[in-house]
């Protein structure tokens, strides 16, 4: 049998990313809705329904978080994703911001 040739490799190719970049990339984004004195929790739990299309039931679950806890993480995604619930919620009256998954 004839000897195994050793492969080449194309030194253009990129290389792929060492552990710690994979995972930074793949972190996802939250966006966190802040208790407020303004809003009615039943208004709240409308807009967790109409924006993000939870149920009835999901929608008052995180309404609770916001108003027991102060703050629910009410989504995740990548970071432009984030930014446009961010912006959303802001336009419905409510509070929010974004932050790296932890």
């Amino acid at each position: 049998m004839p000897a195994a040739s050793p492969v080449e490799v194309d030194p253009g190719l990129e290389q792929v990313p060492a552990h710690d970049e994979i995972t930074v990339l793949a972190t996802p984004w939250v966006t966190i809705v802040w208790n407020d004195p303004v809003n009615l929790m039943s208004y709240v739990s409308f807009v967790f329904q109409k924006h993000f299309g939870y149920t009835k039931k999901k929608a008052e679950k995180l309404m609770m978080e916001v108003h027991e806890e102060g703050r629910s993480v009410v989504s995740t995604g990548t970071r432009e994703e984030m930014e446009r619930d961010v912006q959303a919620m802001h336009e419905y009256g409510l509070w929010a911001t974004l932050s790296k998954s932890e």
